[in-house]
């Protein structure tokens, strides 16, 4: 039997295989931005197809992820040491299913370690390549930005003042807003997470953010429990709740089942947000974290630790003089950070102690928390995904030889 190809109308083929977008996430904050971003490009093209390496989110999406995303989760040099072997192979992976695919443009977001080694392997595949959330290195190893030369075609920002600073050194970048602006957490409902957990209203609720990284998590929470155990004498009637990513659940859960009062574990997004709009303070690790929390007007403590030999290599290399990014962007401290040798059961307790009782410091942050979200609004008024996904569509739009005359 003859094929006779696709049926056709006149001359136009009554279907068409889309565009192919080849996408890759590192870990939950970037699965969250792939999410929205796959779909505000279909809300444009609906015939876009996706392929990559994702989570939850981005799946349900419609991407078939190459590899479970959790295989790219980690962080620190001394963390990432024992899976350098899996990191290895996931990465040739990757490059041969883009050379398989030869899509019309592969994105990566954040993950710079796996991301930027991606990008420099398939450059020699002519294709484009887009990089969304810019490397933080005007925080810290400035010197590495040259060797980000000729990585991408185009380059997205999530802070006000990254385009200028790259620009400066010779980098074409685009502001498109902070994806966190687009965060259920506003329409979180407090009364329905302290029905659903059994939990009284007039007790206080702590939220515990350990971080969503297995080099992460076994670092912090065994400080939070003993936090906990300082904070029931002044306050017995405190109810923790740990907001934690469905792959980091598990261990989550393990290690806390010997807690002297079990905490809520929340993974489903929406009881997220719910808990969020609960919570009267917080204790966090740094990063998007901090700015989920000023968006549900959470007052926070920040902490971080990591292996003694990774603090003392990032000490060296950092080039900012906070962690969070709020105040980064506040440029003053708006919030409390307590990281490596600050990070103590004692300290941190007397930290949370001040937010439940200080009414005057619990306001000055929730104030400062609005100043700072004002500078990630997108431009043009549009939403962060929709603008990264015009971004990323004109992108696909331009000649690849004028791409390349830039270089």
């Amino acid at each position: 039997m003859v094929d006779a190809g696709p049926p056709v109308e006149g001359d136009v083929p009554l279907y068409q295989h889309g565009r192919v977008i080849w996408i890759l996430a590192g870990e939950p904050s970037g699965d969250s931005i792939g999410a929205r971003l796959m779909q505000a490009l279909h809300r444009i093209d609906p015939m876009l197809v996706f392929a990559g390496v994702g989570g939850g989110r981005m799946e349900a999406r419609g991407l078939r992820s190459l590899f479970p995303m959790e295989d790219l989760t980690v962080m620190g040099f001394m963390e990432v040491l024992p899976r350098l072997r899996l990191l290895s192979q996931r990465l040739v992976e990757a490059e041969q299913d883009i050379e398989l695919r030869r899509p019309d443009i592969v994105i990566t977001i954040d993950s710079p370690g796996f991301a930027f080694r991606l990008l420099r392997r398939v450059r020699r595949l002519k294709v484009r390549r887009l990089h969304y959330v810019a490397p933080q290195v005007w925080a810290w190893r400035e010197k590495r930005v040259k060797h980000y030369r000729g990585l991408w075609d185009s380059l997205l920002c999530l802070f006000p003042f990254e385009p200028t600073w790259f620009a400066e050194r010779g980098f074409h970048a685009h502001f498109v807003g902070h994806p966190i602006l687009q965060s259920g957490v506003p329409h979180g409902r407090p009364e329905r997470f302290y029905k659903r957990h059994d939990l009284r209203p007039e007790s206080p609720v702590l939220l515990l953010m350990p971080g969503s990284r297995n080099s992460e998590v076994p670092k912090l929470l065994p400080v939070f429990e003993k936090t906990l155990e300082l904070l029931y004498k002044q306050f017995p009637d405190l109810q923790p709740v740990i907001p934690a990513t469905s792959g980091m659940a598990p261990l989550v859960r393990k290690m806390v089942r010997h807690w002297a009062v079990h905490p809520s574990i929340v993974t489903d997004t929406e009881d997220k947000h719910d808990a969020f709009r609960a919570a009267d303070c917080a204790l966090t690790k740094s990063g998007t974290s901090t700015l989920e929390l000023a968006i549900g007007g959470v007052p926070m403590a920040v902490t971080y630790k990591v292996n003694p030999l990774s603090a003392v290599l990032g000490r060296f290399l950092l080039k900012v003089p906070y962690i969070s990014i709020v105040n980064i962007l506040a440029g003053r401290e708006i919030v409390p950070e307590l990281v490596q040798h600050n990070c103590t059961p004692q300290k941190l307790a007397e930290e949370v102690t001040a937010l439940l009782t200080d009414e005057a410091k619990r306001k000055a942050q929730q104030e400062a928390f609005g100043t700072v979200l004002a500078m990630l609004q997108a431009p043009e008024g549009d939403l962060p995904a929709m603008a990264a996904a015009k971004q990323v569509l004109a992108l696909m739009e331009t000649p690849l030889d004028e791409l390349r005359a830039h270089e």
